[in-house]
């Protein structure tokens, strides 16, 4: 069952999800800041001829929304009004009926999930919780730690398991990991969304 438009409009503005969050805003705000758009996907997705609307599911607890509902809010703004954002709760009604229907891999209720729409809302497109790209490339840097420092243990064991110091650096470690990789990861989802959006504009009618 598609998206409807009752359930889009129902949907909170990127600047109203913002101030319902409980947790995370002050790293929501600075991830916006950190975030530099190509100038290029931005006249790309000024140059729509038509807009888009984009269905964000999300929630404050999640480190890929954290990361990622910036960018889509960030393109949004720059965008002269071609990219219509709303955005639900993933665990609240409607959101979670929709969750339903883009599980990632068919079974993951993975977040953000973006879905982009038409002005008649038949899909154009999904984009799901972060690239493939940076997934393998935090993996393969995840990896490499761990054979650099023995005393974190077995890679595919949880942290939890772990002495309370070690978990420490082990956290520290990752955190940083995350903060080597935010650039290439920030211009990945740049690059992704706005490819879905643009490539969209093909799909609809004239």
């Amino acid at each position: 069952m598609p998206v409807t438009r009752q359930q889009f409009d129902s949907g909170m503005t990127y600047a109203a999800y913002k101030a319902q969050m409980t947790r995370n805003l002050e790293q929501v705000e600075q991830n916006e800041k950190d975030l530099e758009l190509d100038p290029k996907a931005v006249q790309a997705l000024r140059s729509l001829p038509k807009p888009v609307n984009v269905m964000a599911l999300a929630e404050d607890w999640c480190g890929d929304v954290v990361a990622n509902l910036p960018v889509l809010g960030k393109l949004a703004a720059e965008s002269d009004g071609k990219l219509n954002v709303r955005v639900h709760l993933r665990d609240q009604e409607p959101g979670s009926q929709i969750m339903d229907q883009y599980l990632n891999q068919g079974q993951f209720k993975s977040i953000p999930t973006f879905v982009f729409l038409d002005d008649n809302f038949n899909e154009l497109g999904v984009w799901i919780e972060r690239p493939a790209s940076v997934t393998k490339l935090r993996e393969e840097k995840r990896l490499a730690m761990y054979a650099q420092h023995p005393e974190f243990g077995d890679p595919g064991k949880p942290i939890a398991e772990l002495p309370e110091d070690i978990r420490t650096r082990v956290q520290q470690a990752s955190a940083a990991l995350r903060a080597e990789t935010k650039p290439f990861s920030n211009a990945e989802v740049v690059r992704e969304l706005t490819a879905i959006a643009v490539g969209s504009a093909a799909k609809q009618p004239a």
